[in-house]
Parts: C-alpha cells; structure tokens; sequence
C-alpha cells in the first residue's frame, strides 16, 4: 500500500498541482478513519477552493468519496433506473410530481431527498407534512418498493458517502461551500452511490439559488456531466431560472397540495412545464423512448388519465402516509392564521426575489435557520401574483400562512419584506425564461 503525508499532499494542491486517484483515496479514508485531522482537510478544502480541481481530480475525488462508505446495489429492480438532482430552490417541488410521474410510465424511480436548510426547501420535510409519511426507509424497503409499486423517496441512509458528510460539514465551517468543484463531487458521489444507471440535473441559477450567476451553474453542470460520463453513467443538465419561485407554494403542506394539483392537470404552469422537461429527459435516458419530446407526451397523457396521482397515491400509502389526501387535499395541515399580502400599486410585475421569499417562508417556520430547528408543516407563502401579471393596487400579491402563536409585529414585517421583494413598472416585460440551456455529455 502507497504510504502518503498529509502535508505532502496539501501543499502540492496548494501549489496548483493535480492530487492522483491514490492521494485523493488516502485523504478521503484517513479523514473518515480519524487519522487526519480537521484542520488538514480545512487546508485542502481552501486550497481546492482557490485552484481548483480538474475534470479527472473531480472525479477520484467523487470516487474517493462514494468508496468511503456502502452503495446501494439496485440491480434486482428491472429496467433502467433514472435518478434526477436538483440544486435546490424556492418552492422546488419537482420530486414530489417527477417520482410517482416517472414512476407512472413503468420506469422505476429510487429517490433519496434531503431536509431543508436557510430558504430552500428539503423534500423529506414536504413529504413528512402527509400524516403517517415514514421517509426513513432500509435499502431492502427502498428495493421492495420499487418492484412492488415502482417508486420510494426516502432519506439518505447513514453509511451512504459519510466523508462527503464530514467533509462538507468541514466546509460549511470554514468558507469553502461554494467552490465548484467540491460541489460537483459532493452532489455526484451521492448520486452514483445511489445505484442510479442515469441522471438528470436541474441546475437552478437566479436569486433564490445557491449559484446567482448563470456562467457558474454552466461550469457546475458541465462538470457534475462529465464527472457522470467517466464513472459510465449517462447524465444531461438542465440550467433553469430560480430568479422567482417555482410555482405558486413555498412551504412543506402548501407545495404537497400544489404537487397534488399538478398531477391533476391543475397546477401553475411553469412547474408543470419544468416538470415534463426533466421528466421528458428520464423517460428518454431510460430508453422509453427515440427522444426527450415523445417522452412528455408520455407523461402528458398520464396526468391527464389520472395514473401519474394514482401512482402518487401509492407512493404515499406504501410509506405510510395518509394516502386520502390525494382526493382531499384538506386532510394536509393547514395554518390557523392567512394574511393577503396587497399590492401598493398598480402595473405589471417585473422582479419577485426568490430568495426574500424563501427567507420569509423562513421565518414563518417553513424552513430552518440551523439544522435542529423545527419546521411547521402548515407554514409558508402562496404567490398569488408573479412575474409578467397585471395588478392593480389592492390586489393580492401573495397570502401569508401563519401559526396562531406568530406574533402580528412578525406577520407585519413579513408583509413588508414580501412586497419589497416586489418590483413594478408600466409596460409589460413577459414571462421570464424557465430553461435557460441543456448540457449533454456531447457539448465540450
């Protein structure tokens, strides 16, 4: 066995070298081992940071990450198994309609989601506001379920890719959460490790992203494709808009209900659209179909015949939640208090931060601050009125759903936060762009 020093290997990243597959494996098992210490891999997260990795060094380092721990072995499930990340945003509730939409064309789709944290939303914590919903799932239910009925989302289980959880538990400690490629490989060694055949990424830019600027989701999506591409697993991404919310709900029981109304055909369209975009994508990744189009027309028709909320039904019943809240929607819990948010003046709206609205959603208790903090399931926002509509003054912008113990001096400078979140002028500038770009493991 190759005998390295830790130091060695810190100052060669230091100084711009490339580290090998055998350097980045010793880093990775001496960190989860407990040989080396916190604040050697704190040094080689920096020097990553600041130069960089290499599309070859990105992938030892994810694969450095995904042999730290088990795998999940998916082959006993027939047919090719399509997995689809998002990096997450304001009102993103494209798993809870994808998985059982997926799932509905006979494709089998093994989802493991994450909880929230700051503004963004976590799908374990939409899911877990369904009475009885248990997301804690062994791999062999998350097995059984996909034969039996074709779909499971379920939590992370703990020996999945643990030096990516210290590791990044290390980053968010030490300023270097926002470099590319840790972000590339943290995300990808999760996916792979999943047992997935292919992938599809929404890569979200805009404001209520982690990546504000368009040129770095490019340089991440582009990296998280090729990274998918040399561990032989065919992955395409999507750049799409998170300068507002997606669709109308922001919080964990409001976004189950818009999920619900979507696979009735009754959703807002951009999420609707975005939907069969990515789904288009996993039904043709899957071999379905010859192309990405001849596979939203599939899940158009599923929506429309009822069989993609059917399958969403038994998702929910499978995992013990109360599967009547797909007929009754009221059944999902409600906030004791609503406040209409009204418009101060009249034209059409040209910006909605999403981030301002998440962190509102925030407050309210629809997502956390820290990573212990306690979620009200019933919280959030509904955006009545988005970019590109016509409103006169008094009119409804959005409706606060609170908790009857939120204080009125919190919902009043909610209010306020909600409308300066608001920008307005007299022509109409349109609907913003929803996909931005695709990337394909073609496109260099």
């Amino acid at each position: 066995m190759i005998k390295f020093r830790a130091y060695d290997l810190i100052l060669k990243k230091r100084n711009g070298s490339a580290l090998s597959r055998a350097e980045l494996k010793y880093l990775l098992d001496g960190y989860v081992q407990g040989v080396i210490p916190d604040y050697q891999m704190s040094a080689l997260a920096m020097a990553i940071y600041f130069k960089g990795m290499s599309e070859e060094e990105a992938l030892f380092l994810t694969e450095a990450m995904i042999d730290s721990g088990e795998t999940i072995s998916l082959e006993a499930i027939p047919g090719t198994r399509v997995d689809k990340h998002s990096t997450g945003g304001v009102g993103d509730t494209t798993t809870l309609v994808l998985a059982p939409l997926v799932a509905a064309a006979g494709i089998p789709v093994i989802k493991l989601s994450g909880r929230g944290l700051g503004h963004t939303g976590g799908t374990l914590d939409k899911l877990e506001s369904i009475p009885g919903f248990k997301t804690d799932l062994s791999e062999s239910e998350l097995v059984t379920a996909a034969k039996n009925i074709g779909v499971a989302v379920a939590g992370q289980t703990k020996n999945l890719v643990p030096a990516d959880k210290m590791f990044y538990a290390l980053r968010d400690v030490t300023a270097t959460v926002d470099s590319i490629p840790l972000i590339a490989a943290s995300i990808m060694s999760k996916k792979l490790a999943a047992g997935a055949e292919s992938l599809v990424l929404d890569v979200k830019c805009g404001s209520g992203a982690f990546l504000k600027d368009y040129k770095q989701a490019c340089n991440l999506a582009r990296l998280m494709v090729d990274i998918g591409k040399g561990a032989g697993r065919e992955t395409v991404a999507l750049i799409t808009s998170m300068e507002q919310p997606l669709g109308k709900a922001v919080g964990n029981a409001l976004e189950v209900e818009e999920a619900i109304l979507t696979l009735r055909g009754e959703g807002p369209s951009d999420l609707e659209e975005l939907c069969l975009m990515l789904g288009g994508l996993m039904v043709f990744l899957s071999g379905h179909v010859s192309d990405p189009d001849s596979g939203k027309a599939i899940l158009k028709k599923l929506i429309s015949d009822g069989a993609a909320l059917k399958k969403l039904n038994e998702l929910i019943v499978n995992q013990h939640g109360n599967g009547g809240v797909t007929e009754d929607v009221s059944l999902l819990p409600k906030a004791k208090n609503r406040v209409n948010v009204k418009s101060p003046e009249n034209g059409f709206i040209t910006m909605l931060k999403a981030e301002d609205i998440g962190l509102a959603a925030m407050a309210l208790g629809a997502g956390r601050e820290t990573k212990d903090a306690l979620i009200d399931p019933a919280a959030g926002i509904t955006m009545e009125k988005k970019i590109g509509d016509r409103v006169e003054s008094g009119d409804t912008l959005a409706v606060i759903h609170a908790g009857s113990d939120t204080s009125a001096e919190l919902i009043s400078s909610l209010e306020g936060k909600i409308i300066s979140a608001y920008r307005f002028q007299k022509e109409n500038c349109g609907k913003p762009q929803l996909i931005l770009g695709r990337i394909d493991q073609k496109d260099r």
